[in-house]
């Protein structure tokens, strides 16, 4: 499946840039200080997500899991937080933004944009029986609706809108249910893993919109709203969809489920007996889904996330994502703008 690119100005780098060309360096001796902790504790990480936590050192050292967490306050001159969709083109994406701003070590977590804006809500993280206090300098969202709750906070107030993806439906290979669209989720044979309606933005701004377009919401979700939960008989909602509803339907626990076609192609590229059933654009969404990234307020990191923010807008930048089936961001799309 193949995507046009849109070409990114020189101009919108050059005004993306102006606005941290001369911005200090931060020091590495000197880190924010860590949130304080609140009394409802930190939000939880799922168990096994390490491959969701990395710390990148600029001489090409890589850290995950408890690791990454627990240096990553300290080390890390950029830390993002970004909508676990993309966990597969981020190697490529930092180590871009590293070969433009040498010598930066980025910390990264890739999980539910939900989950991660509840960690900076609460300041921080509890990982395998660990307490990993912190926030992000740059977050993003399959939705700006997000962010605007974190303007709404006094923590964010320009956003960009940097990429475009569309829903599909994820089958195993063959298709052998026969399956062609979002009506056939009703069907008493076809079980289903579907993104959860608490934190994982697919479901929460998008897919549920379709099923229940379709009036098949309830059908699904069962009157339950959790995650990591069978619904129904035929459906589970999912904790970290795009981990679990691929190795699901391979075990053959599920017949189908939504994903970001991204996602079907990144699980065919690591040699997973999946296809995809390519949706039409009203349930695909491919029109509406737009991602949105912005720079939290008051760190003393907010210079690397500026220049991480100028870099999106960089061919390097846009060509890394495309790699992956993402689709490029337009030219004024990519320019910084108040969060409405």
């Amino acid at each position: 499946m193949k995507f046009s690119t849109a070409a990114c100005c020189a101009a919108t780098v050059g005004i993306l840039l102006a606005g941290c060309a001369h911005a200090p360096q931060e020091s590495k001796a000197n880190p924010p200080p860590a949130a304080a902790k609140p009394a409802a504790g930190y939000a939880v990480i799922p168990p096994n997500k390490d491959s969701d936590l990395k710390l990148y050192y600029a001489d090409g050292r890589i850290l995950n899991g408890a690791n990454a967490l627990g240096r990553m306050q300290q080390d890390a001159e950029l830390i993002l937080w970004l909508a676990g969709n993309q966990f597969f083109a981020m190697d490529d994406v930092v180590r871009a933004f590293q070969a433009q701003h040498r010598g930066i070590d980025v910390g990264l977590i890739t999980l539910p944009p939900g989950l991660l804006l509840g960690a900076i809500e609460k300041g921080g993280w509890t990982y395998a029986g660990k307490d990993f206090p912190g926030r992000p300098d740059v977050y993003a969202s399959v939705n700006l609706g997000h962010l605007k709750k974190l303007k709404q906070l006094g923590l964010m107030r320009d956003y960009a809108t940097y990429m475009h993806n569309e829903m599909v439906l994820m089958v195993a290979k063959g298709n052998p249910k026969g399956i062609r669209g979002i009506q056939d989720v009703k069907r008493s044979d076809v079980r289903t893993s579907m993104p959860n309606p608490v934190n994982e933005g697919i479901m929460q701004f998008y897919g549920r919109k379709v099923l229940e377009r379709h009036g098949l919401w309830a059908h699904v979700s069962g009157g339950k709203e959790c995650f990591s939960c069978q619904t129904t008989a035929n459906n589970w909602f999912t904790a970290v969809h795009h981990r679990e509803t691929p190795d699901r339907i391979l075990a053959g626990t599920s017949d189908t489920g939504i994903v970001w076609v991204t996602e079907g192609i990144e699980a065919q590229r690591e040699g997973k007996a999946v296809d995809m059933v390519k949706l039409p654009p009203q349930d695909s969404l491919r029109d509406e889904v737009a991602y949105a990234i912005g720079a939290l307020t008051g760190g003393r990191r907010e210079a690397a996330a500026a220049r991480y923010l100028a870099f999106l807008a960089t061919p390097q930048a846009q060509a890394a994502y495309a790699k992956y089936g993402f689709v490029n961001a337009m030219e004024q799309e990519l320019k910084l703008k108040p969060i409405p």
